[in-house]
């Protein structure tokens, strides 16, 4: 029997979980910080070092860390989608033999003290509202690609949602509810089609306050939303009509369940204002919306 032939699928390897923290200071006492975790992906011209243990081209992983602590200590680092381009173009201009250079990138958020409506100098508080990410990727000869994104976003609305008209059959035991708790955790990614003029900073927090405004609906009276589908929809396609560099975008939002006390045995009537959080089991929805049609397999 003659020795079987196989074929190298795919190839990479990086550092993962480099954290940092950058002090920008711009006088003695007024600072300005950014907080981040880096993840670095190669994919090298020859794989040698897989199939026959010759480790010459390898740049180690150490060096790798090393290079995204040097590089955050000379780049600006106004935005991540930045710093993962410039991260993504000293790999592929310092070694020719990089075919490709992945770059992720999750940003701490941290936000100013503010004392009597003025921000503190050099203290910042940990608000945990959201998680800021990017991912960008240059594959050496074509554009780099960038996506943005934002995840760990958890909003609540206590009126203005239902639940009706679904599908019912023999294992339904859900009950209709024209009007209930919507909470939901939102994970957003989106990629630009254009990265001419871009400001990143400006897209991420035109992204973060669409969603909120789509979700809750106008801040006196709200707006009803007949599932979570349709808000998710909504939101991209206003994220869509406003920021025209980006080509698609897709929403993950679990619906995360407070459901009402019974309180009869107490003799009290608890008319959803006492609710027991409830993180597991969760619906989990998502949808991807394009300015192009998607060509399927």
């Amino acid at each position: 029997m003659a020795p079987q032939t196989f074929f190298t699928n795919f190839t990479g390897y990086g550092k993962t979980g480099v954290r940092l923290l950058k002090i920008k200071r711009r006088s003695t006492l007024y600072h300005e910080i950014k907080e981040l975790e880096v993840a670095v992906e190669l994919k090298l011209r020859s794989k040698k070092d897989y199939l026959n243990g010759d480790n010459s081209d390898v740049i180690p992983t150490d060096t790798q860390k090393n290079t995204i602590y040097a590089l955050a200590k000379k780049h600006p680092l106004d935005s991540i989608e930045e710093f993962g381009l410039h991260v993504c173009k000293y790999f592929l201009d310092t070694h020719k033999h990089v075919d490709a250079v992945v770059i992720y990138i999750n940003e701490a958020p941290w936000q100013r003290v503010k004392q009597g409506g003025i921000g503190h100098a050099h203290a910042f508080i940990m608000t945990p509202d959201v998680q800021r990410f990017c991912e960008v990727s240059h594959v050496r000869g074509d554009e780099p690609k960038v996506f943005g994104g934002l995840r760990d976003m958890k909003v609540l609305k206590t009126t203005q949602s239902g639940f009706t008209g679904f599908l019912k059959d023999q294992y339904t035991s859900l009950p209709e509810v024209g009007d209930r708790c919507f909470c939901t955790v939102v994970y957003c990614k989106y990629n630009f089609d254009s990265l001419a003029g871009v400001d990143f900073n400006a897209v991420h927090k035109l992204v973060k306050d669409v969603i909120i405004e789509d979700f809750s609906g106008p801040a006196k009276t709200g707006e009803y939303s007949a599932s979570v589908q349709n808000t998710m929809y909504i939101a991209e396609n206003s994220l869509l009509e406003k920021i025209p560099q980006i080509g698609n975008i897709e929403m993950v939002m679990p619906n995360v369940h407070y459901f009402n006390v019974n309180m009869d045995a107490f003799g009290i009537k608890n008319d959803n204002e006492i609710l027991m959080p409830v993180d597991k089991p969760s619906g989990i929805i998502k949808a991807g919306l394009s300015r192009q049609p998607k060509a399927r397999l």
